[in-house]
């Protein structure tokens, strides 16, 4: 059965920009509203530096949403590896496991922004070895009881790591992957995989689990889209498009100085946030009444494999408050039929 999500950024532009203990108290309520409501998993993404305050920091974000949870699974949507010690994200990981009970899920990526690099005076070039090594330690740690590991970023001495997991063997690990590359390579490393715009990089993955002898129904393929619904068409773009501008001005920046994947020297062209709507792309974006986004769901699990379906609805410097309402009437309206298609 699809497994539904929603994605949570914490971002807090300049244009809305409320006080951030109010901003974090109202997201944290609609994630205990979403449970109510019978989402299966809660994702959070991070970024660094940003001036709209995007979410630095994931497991103290992760630890708060279990204490004030039940049933809902907590993952990352990535946590960006190469700018943390090994060591420090799988304590850390593993006492989010625990606040939790068991309803961790760990979700890494090499990172792209030049920015990022740049701040920490790290070289970016690195990134892909400083993941391997941070992944091989991760599952390395959780899985042996005591150990050595002498890498060219990262040396560790005789260590075991306690406390342990309440998850057995280890908490799941997915991976984030756009390219064929990088797809390619998560299957290789054994993770769940973290998808999102661009063509589908599943038929990659599947492919390559089978050729790495690994048995594809025992793995997972999470998908990201931006879906928001409301009572009319109008009232759908009324709420969402001066913030989808405003994260798509963010996305455009720092994914056309990275250029890894095609397309992202083109990924947003637009002057003003009404252009949208008529576009390919918004045409593309969940966006209307229930119906209307039923219906691209329905063409959207034609096309691309899926087992997690991420909402993105509370878009920066949305009111919570509609956020909320959006995912209230994606429940009501188009979860159950979702769920049995």
């Amino acid at each position: 059965m699809l497994k539904i999500g929603l994605m949570q950024d914490f971002r807090n532009p300049r244009e809305w920009r409320r006080p951030n203990p109010e901003l974090y108290r109202a997201i944290l309520d609609q994630i205990v509203r979403a449970e109510e409501l019978g989402y299966d998993n809660v994702w959070l993404t991070e970024h660094h530096f940003a001036e709209d305050g995007y979410n630095p920091s994931l497991m103290p974000t992760a630890a708060a949403i279990a204490t004030r949870t039940h049933r809902i699974r907590i993952g990352t949507f990535v946590l960006l590896l190469p700018f943390q010690h090994p060591v420090r994200v799988a304590e850390d990981a593993t006492c989010v496991d625990i606040w939790s009970n068991g309803r961790f899920d760990l979700g890494v990526g090499q990172g792209y922004s030049y920015k990022e690099f740049n701040a920490l005076c790290m070289k970016r070039e690195e990134r892909s070895a400083r993941f391997a090594e941070g992944v091989e330690i991760l599952k390395r740690l959780w899985t042996e009881e005591r150990v050595t590991f002498d890498g060219k970023f990262t040396k560790i001495k005789e260590l075991t790591l306690a406390p342990r997991p309440v998850q057995t063997p280890h908490v799941p690990l997915w991976l984030g992957a756009r390219t064929e590359k990088a797809t390619r390579r998560v299957a290789r490393h054994g993770g769940h995989l973290l998808a999102t715009i661009g063509p589908d990089p599943a038929p990659w993955y599947l492919d390559e689990l089978t050729k790495c002898g690994r048995k594809p129904s025992d793995y997972s393929i999470a998908q990201l889209r931006l879906v928001y619904v409301a009572n009319s068409e109008d009232r759908a773009w009324e709420d969402t498009q001066e913030h989808i501008f405003s994260m798509m001005e963010f996305y455009g920046d720092i994914l056309a100085e990275a250029n890894d994947a095609p397309g992202d020297k083109e990924v947003f062209q637009f002057k003003s946030p009404r252009e949208l709507r008529h576009s390919p792309m918004g045409k593309a974006m969940m966006i209307g009444t229930p119906d209307q986004v039923a219906r691209k769901l329905e063409k959207f699990r034609k096309d691309f494999v899926c087992t997690h379906l991420i909402l993105s609805t509370q878009l920066p410097g949305l009111d919570p408050k509609k956020g909320t309402a959006s995912l209230e009437l994606f429940a009501k309206e188009i979860m159950p039929s979702l769920r049995n298609s």
